[in-house]
């Protein structure tokens, strides 16, 4: 708790606002902090009876001149949960700095209790930070899961509780600049982000952790009454989330989010689901700011497979000539949400914001293009799919800032 760096900052900053010597000893009797640099290292003597009896002491020049390392002055115990850590000594007069005494004793106990505080509340994010690394590269052929699980129970975390991860990238729009103007450095930041995001995942079990410059992760326990809607409940979180730091931040915000877990295994899965939906979204609908993975299960397969294989499917089964046509995205598209709504003229009309005779004009005119069915449903989900492994390979516009 009572370090030498503190020790030495407390006394040099405090040295300055009095007008008279500061110095810090250790539990020892050793200074570790003075205004005046020379008597760092030196042993004070008198620290050690104060330290005994936890009562200040005070010292005239007589005195001070029978004690080691001793000057003119007082000293007082440093008391931090009833136990003295250390000690505190004013150089002067003991009439002119006496009344310096109490004062200085208690700013440098609150300010050890904060450093405490702090220390103890990074150890515990690093903790958590590890926990989500050992989450997100867990392999069963090289880790116990009972060794994850105890390392979270000692945090006081239960992942058997049902949890959906999420993950949220923060990122400097292309250019560097902001309506708010110009931007920040995320790192410096980043303190505020993790604040952010705690509001809103507010559950004592939910972990929330930052895991790399601009990116955290969330892993938010699904409340037992609402499992079947818990990636829409985190998704919606999510929004909010991003929200907020577009309107208060000059940055662009993101956001993923994987499945249902109750196991190590499942959040590894949960993660990696997240990461997936959000790298596929960026690319598949790069002006939309939260994802989920079910809306990406195709595209995570696709993506899987390799360029090569895709690209492949692409060709035997949209043909060159379909592709070639200048309203290949418009024809893509339209395929999609064929396929997406059942195959009903209504609903994909509705959805594509079309007419109905503009419907049945590109539905006949792709017909004509495959010498497929549109009808043919087996046909039609070998279009989709190739539709997708297509989208994963075009080349993604700007997202917008």
């Amino acid at each position: 708790m009572l370090t030498p760096s503190l020790a030495q900052e407390i006394a040099r900053d405090t040295s300055a606002v009095i007008g008279f010597n500061v110095l810090i000893t250790d539990s020892d009797g050793m200074v570790i902090g003075s205004g005046d640099v020379d008597r760092v290292g030196s042993f004070h003597e008198a620290s050690i009876e104060v330290m005994h009896t936890h009562e200040l002491a005070t010292h005239t020049s007589s005195q001070a001149h029978q004690l080691r390392g001793v000057r003119p002055g007082i000293t007082l115990p440093l008391i931090i949960d009833g136990q003295a850590v250390g000690t505190v000594g004013i150089t002067g007069a003991p009439a002119q700095v006496r009344r310096f005494g109490l004062v200085v004793k208690r700013q440098t106990e609150i300010l050890l209790q904060e450093s405490a505080m702090l220390r103890s509340r990074l150890l515990r994010e690093r903790a958590a930070e590890d926990l989500v690394r050992d989450i997100a590269g867990y392999d069963a052929e090289l880790v116990e899961p009972d060794l994850v699980l105890f390392r979270a129970t000692e945090l006081g975390y239960d992942l058997a509780l049902p949890r959906v991860v999420a993950v949220l990238d923060v990122t400097v729009p292309t250019g560097g600049q902001h309506r708010h103007g110009p931007a920040s450095d995320i790192t410096v930041l980043r303190a505020e982000l993790l604040r952010t995001i705690r509001e809103v995942f507010a559950d004592p079990q939910d972990v929330v952790t930052s895991i790399a410059a601009g990116r955290f992760a969330v892993l938010h326990r699904v409340p037992g009454h609402a499992p079947a809607k818990a990636d829409e409940r985190t998704r919606a979180g999510c929004c909010r989330v991003t929200d907020v730091i577009g309107r208060h931040h000059p940055w662009m915000a993101r956001a993923a989010v994987g499945g249902v877990a109750t196991s190590v295994a499942g959040l590894h899965d949960s993660y990696q689901d997240a990461c997936d939906a959000l790298r596929l979204g960026a690319r598949i609908a790069p002006d939309v700011a939260v994802h989920t993975i079910r809306d990406y299960r195709i595209h995570q397969v696709a993506s899987a497979v390799g360029h090569r294989t895709r690209a492949r499917l692409v060709d035997l089964v949209v043909g060159p000539a379909l592709r070639g046509q200048p309203d290949w995205p418009e024809l893509r598209r339209t395929l999609a949400t064929w396929c997406e709504n059942g195959f009903s003229l209504v609903r994909t009309a509705a959805a594509l914001h079309l007419h109905r005779n503009t419907l049945l004009y590109r539905l006949a005119k792709i017909e004509k293009l495959t010498d497929r069915s549109i009808r043919d449903h087996r046909s039609n989900l070998a279009l989709y799919v190739a539709c997708l492994a297509d989208q994963l390979d075009e080349q993604p516009a700007p997202a917008r800032g």
